[in-house]
């Protein structure tokens, strides 16, 4: 039997695991610090309690992934500064982002983190590895449905041009 046989956790984890797996804890961290920065400049409250939901879900996703790597002897990418909180009213009002721009920001690094899974999930030879990127990719699909929703019902949404295409019966 070799090296790749057995227990996930006894194998050693490939470069490309090591890196994308240590770029993903780094990006996560920046995305916690950004998202709180933005909750600062929020005055919708569903909007608000989204954003408060990506970062608890963010924090949770990076505490795992940190563990594996701490497991596999990697050093942690350092973490931001948590940013201080901010009254709505304190921001002057050409600093201040609009909701609509927050919850399209927010939206983007959902996506940008569904592929980034993707990619782990697609080079990674350890099946527990994999497996996590594939629970972590399930929750940002299920959150960014979520921004996808309340961007609808707030009406900020922007679509890109609507094909409505018609056969002619003639």
């Amino acid at each position: 039997m070799g090296i790749l046989s057995g227990n996930p956790q006894e194998e050693p984890m490939h470069y490309g695991e090591v890196f994308s797996t240590w770029e993903f804890v780094m990006t996560a961290n920046k995305d916690i610090a950004d998202t709180l920065v933005l909750i600062n400049h929020v005055g919708d409250n569903d909007l608000k309690k989204l954003l408060q939901e990506s970062v608890e879900s963010g924090k949770a996703q990076v505490q795992q992934v940190s563990e594996l790597l701490k497991a596999n002897g990697v050093a942690l990418p350092p973490a931001a500064p948590e940013a201080p909180k901010a009254e709505l009213n304190d921001i002057p009002a050409g600093a201040r982002f609009p909701d609509a721009d927050v919850a399209a920001s927010a939206s983007m690094a959902i996506a940008a983190a569904l592929v980034a899974c993707s990619q782990i999930m697609g080079q990674s030879i350890r099946e527990d590895i994999a497996m996590m990127f594939g629970q972590i990719h399930v929750a940002k699909a299920a959150l960014g449905a979520k921004y996808l929703k309340l961007t609808k019902e707030k009406g900020w949404l922007v679509p890109p041009p609507l094909h409505h295409y018609q056969l002619n019966d003639e």
